[in-house]
């Protein structure tokens, strides 16, 4: 067994929110700067190049990347040989989320009750999902998530016979109704399968994929391969002013389901997905 301390926990968390916020992860930045060189429209080109001088901007001022720092979604995979020691690990975590976004000077948008609308003013609770896993090291996983892309996203309880099409059409009308409004060009995360609550937390998941991932089942590879090239061929495009690059990316987790349920979640990322991960 390995005893890991949760005040460990805290200042990696807190470390992953600062980096997070401010620097993108080179896969989606890397990708940005390519599909500026590839952009057909003019107006499109312009805002990747807008888009991609505020990501150099943010990293060489320490500012945030955008203005909305999202509410903090925190993703621990747990060896099964680890002990914490220490204060409570939710405590610590939300600690971490509070420091952070005072020592950052990122925006504190979150709500406690979510009809009477008070901002509880540090950003607080985040979002906590934990998971055992083999071993004994402790997978932190950090995404500031802004709710300009996570109101766009959708969960439907498909009917099996709607199959392999009705799940692409699900996804595609989900963009569609997206459009401007999650920030494109967008990545979208895909979970199929489980429960209800099982795919929204896979696409969640899946947002947290590097973008040039490929499902390791060649299936939902040659899936993903679909709706990357649908979606770009939607006309959507930066902003949402028209072009050929509305999605960087189209990542999907799957899961076993019940014979007689299909469920499909889509998450969409903005163009500035923000997210970042270590081990200890």
């Amino acid at each position: 067994m390995r005893e890991v301390d949760t005040n460990l926990v805290k200042k990696t968390v807190k470390e992953l929110i600062l980096k997070a916020n401010v620097f993108l992860s080179p896969d989606i930045k890397n990708e940005l700067i390519k599909k500026e060189k590839e952009e057909k429209s003019e107006i499109g080109k312009g805002l990747l190049n807008v888009i991609n001088e505020n990501i150099e901007v943010a990293a060489s001022e320490n500012c945030p990347i955008c203005q909305d720092t999202g509410m903090c979604i925190v993703f621990l995979e747990v060896g099964q040989d680890v002990i914490f020691k220490g204060n409570y690990i939710y405590d610590e975590i939300n600690e971490a989320i509070r420091e952070a976004y005072d020592e950052g000077y990122f925006r504190k948008s979150v709500v406690g009750c979510p009809l009477r609308r008070e901002n509880t003013k540090d950003n607080t609770p985040g979002i906590i999902y934990y998971n055992i896993v083999k071993g004994d090291k402790v997978s932190i996983k950090v995404m500031p998530k802004g709710f300009g892309s996570e109101n766009c996203g959708a969960t439907k309880m498909l009917k099996p016979a709607d199959g392999y099409n009705g799940v692409i059409e699900f996804i595609l009308d989900t963009v569609k109704k997206a459009g401007s409004k999650p920030c494109p060009p967008m990545i979208i995360g895909v979970g199929i399968g489980g429960t209800m609550e099982k795919s929204a937390i896979m696409a969640k998941e899946a947002l947290l994929l590097d973008i040039n991932h490929k499902n390791t089942d060649p299936y939902y590879a040659e899936m993903e391969q679909e709706l990357y090239e649908k979606i770009n061929n939607l006309g959507i495009g930066p902003g949402g002013l028209g072009g050929t690059t509305t999605a960087l990316g189209v990542n999907i987790l799957t899961y076993p389901t019940h014979i007689a349920g299909l469920p499909v979640s889509v998450n969409i990322g903005c163009h500035v997905s923000r997210h970042t991960q270590m081990e200890i």
